[in-house]
């Protein structure tokens, strides 16, 4: 990770200021499709997260979050990881950081597949292969693998948030998995 701290720049926004930024511009996100892989590479899992919302409920999620002021996009992608799927995940992070799709969230429905009534947000999309156990973690109620063929169901994509079913289905379609 990198050397300069977020602290030094006087840390993140308060409660306040962000609800203020996120009313008057985009903000970056990165979101990651946690995946394992066979030998040759092909993904054979897809682990999505099984969360309780804001709003309540129970739904799957992807791991995301924002990159934070003066934070390398890579950094962002390893905390968010071991923050969502915990320090034994050991996520492979990709050697080159070109996402393989941009995602824009908007707070109005339908612009886009994804959706974040929060704020107009721009995320940066990668799939990343894991190595080690996923344990939940902070928010997180429990991490499920699905094979590709379940993860595009309807009935899992009915439990996916914010367009994120959207964006799984687009990574399988990058990558050949899609059926």
């Amino acid at each position: 990770m990198s050397d300069i701290s977020t602290e030094d720049f006087g840390g993140w926004f308060s409660p306040e200021d962000l609800a203020t930024v996120r009313r008057r511009m985009p903000i970056l996100y990165v979101d990651a499709i946690p995946v394992r892989v066979d030998a040759d590479g092909v993904i054979q899992q897809v682990a999505l997260l099984l969360r309780t919302p804001r709003e309540g409920g129970i739904s799957r999620a992807l791991v995301s979050g924002r990159v934070m002021y003066h934070e390398l996009v890579r950094d962002a992608l390893a905390r968010h990881l071991d923050k969502d799927l915990g320090p034994m995940a050991l996520p492979r992070l990709p050697v080159s950081l070109v996402p393989f799709t941009v995602a824009e969230y908007f707070p109005t429905p339908g612009i886009t597949a994804y959706h974040d009534p929060r704020q107009h947000a721009v995320s940066l999309a990668y799939i990343v292969p894991i190595d080690g156990d996923c344990q939940p973690q902070q928010d997180a109620l429990d991490i499920g693998w699905f094979s590709p063929e379940e993860v595009v169901s309807p009935m899992v994509q009915a439990e996916m948030v914010s367009g994120h079913g959207a964006l799984v289905r687009t990574a399988l379609a990058t990558t050949g998995r899609l059926i």
